[in-house]
């Protein structure tokens, strides 16, 4: 009985011992688990600010290329510095095609060219198909106006992605590109049933900027089919809805063509009423080209009035500009082989060093989870040293309890033996007593008891009188009473010595 519980007592003792180390180490892991936890949480969220950051400029950058394009430069440079401080590869590519479509909008094309290139790269680094359908989009505007074939090539790559993709954004605003490129190409009909098309996706999509855009265009395309009272309500309804949103290069682009519909109709005062304003607008988003068409309405409608001093002045500006711009061309020409040749070697470098700061980041993580892991060890073995001399403490401790409880069982064991034998001899005199009054009970009773009997059978036999039977009867029972009661107040006494 007492190896028993000594050894359940031990097992319940290794069993909490072992609980308890298992628990600290469980401790200590979830501690470092959770700082670990912490620090990349920190800087996720540092990380994340800043790049919402980056999103919301580049939204409102792209939001002002119909309203400012110069301001637009700003916004999406500021965006393009931060994007690449934290490494936002998709911010870059975004920040790079935003600033691409603001040098477009200034009539810029060679760092238009070189902004969408570099940001098709990242898009690709990224894997953002979204992004690359909006980039081939893009460049399909820059060749828009010299290489119509070259426009609906790009256009086509960006319509499947978005079509993949199920972007009806961007399908409607490939889609408008269509209805452009097609009104260029003379194909009314086809151009029509794009500009109606997009329409329809930006209506329901509630893009108001674009519905403006829309309605331009099919004016412009009316305009071209001679139908001149529809390209004119069009046209007035989107000049309207452009100025209210301040829309100042939908506003110069869309008074041209007003001012070509008032030219034809002979409306004079109308026209140079429209290209007056539309002048300013163009000079307002500081778009070259955009003068330069200006200049050279001017000199149509002047030819038109048959004022021909005032037409032959504004030619030989024009004649001017052609030269200049010719110059500027061969330069540019130039300056894009050079750009495109800067452009790959650019991406290469890029490309080492994002395999550079990858790399970095692989060898920064893995020296912090072996410094970690390290600590751990050292912590352990310290826990470890102090766990052991403390154990070792308190089973000597306990070994000592163990051993004086031990003691304490073998006394009372030993006591309990004495009481046992000392039991065991006071039933053994009890028993010969009991034997010895059972004895003396026996011959007491059994004299009286043989007398009764006698004197039953002697009034049976009608020997003896029953008065004086009853007599000698109650003697004998008196005597059985008396030698009963004698008998207990022996055997009380005994169990009062006892």
């Amino acid at each position: 009985m007492v190896s028993y519980t000594n050894n359940y007592f031990l097992f319940n003792l290794t069993a909490s011992i072992y609980y308890f180390y298992l628990m600290r180490i469980k401790s200590i892991f979830q501690f470092i688990f959770n700082s670990f936890l912490i620090a990349i949480t920190l800087n996720a969220f540092a990380l994340t600010h800043d790049s919402t950051e980056v999103i919301k400029l580049n939204k409102k950058a792209y939001d002002n290329r119909l309203t400012n394009p110069d301001e637009l430069i700003k916004q999406a440079q500021k965006s393009l510095e931060i994007a690449k401080a934290i490494g936002f590869n998709n911010g870059i590519a975004e920040a790079n095609r935003v600033l691409g479509i603001g040098y477009y909008y200034k009539n810029d094309p060679e760092p238009a060219l070189k902004s969408y290139l570099e940001a098709i790269n990242y898009f690709k680094i990224s894997k953002n198909l979204a992004g690359e359908a909006k980039v081939d989009n893009n460049i399909g505007n820059l060749y828009r106006e010299s290489d119509y074939d070259a426009a609906i090539q790009y256009y086509d790559l960006a319509l499947a992605i978005a079509q993949k993709l199920k972007n009806d954004d961007q399908i409607a605003t490939i889609y408008l590109n269509f209805g452009n490129i097609y009104r260029r190409k003379k194909n009314y009909s086809l151009a029509l049933d794009y500009s109606n098309k997009s329409n329809i996706i930006f209506t329901k999509e509630h893009d108001v900027v674009n519905m403006i855009q829309c309605l331009q265009n099919r004016g412009v395309i009316y305009f071209w089919m001679k139908q001149l009272d529809t390209a004119k309500v069009l046209l007035l309804e989107a000049n309207k809805q452009a100025k209210e949103k301040d829309l100042n290069f939908a506003v110069a682009s869309i008074n041209l063509t007003l001012t070509a519909i008032f030219m034809v109709k002979n409306e004079f005062k109308e026209a140079q009423n429209y290209l007056d304003e539309g002048l300013k607008y163009a000079q307002l988003v500081s778009s070259d080209k955009l003068e330069y068409d200006y200049k050279l309405t001017s000199y149509q409608l002047e030819a038109k009035r048959k004022n021909y001093a005032g037409a032959l002045t504004i030619l030989s500006e024009i004649y001017h500009a052609d030269s200049i711009k010719y110059k500027r061309v061969v330069s540019d020409r130039l300056a894009l082989y050079q750009i495109q040749s800067q452009q790959a070697e650019t991406q290469h470098k890029q490309e080492m060093m994002l395999a550079e700061r990858k790399n970095d980041q692989i060898f920064f993580w893995a020296t912090v989870l072996i410094a970690a892991l390290l600590v751990v060890v050292v912590i352990l073995l310290i826990n470890n040293v102090n766990r052991k001399a403390k154990t070792n403490k308190d089973l000597t401790g306990l070994n000592q309890k163990i051993t004086e409880q031990k003691e304490n069982l073998n006394q009372i064991n030993h006591h309990l033996e004495e009481i046992i034998d000392d039991r065991t001899k006071d039933l053994q005199i009890k028993n010969k007593k009991l034997a010895d009054y059972s004895l003396h009970l026996s011959h007491q009773i059994r004299g009286p008891i043989a007398t009764l009997k006698g004197l039953l059978n002697l009034e049976k036999d009608n020997l003896i009188e029953k008065d004086e039977c009853i007599k000698l009867m109650n003697k004998c029972v008196s005597e059985i009473d008396d030698n009963i009661i004698d008998m207990s107040g022996m055997l009380h006494e005994t169990t009062k010595k006892s």
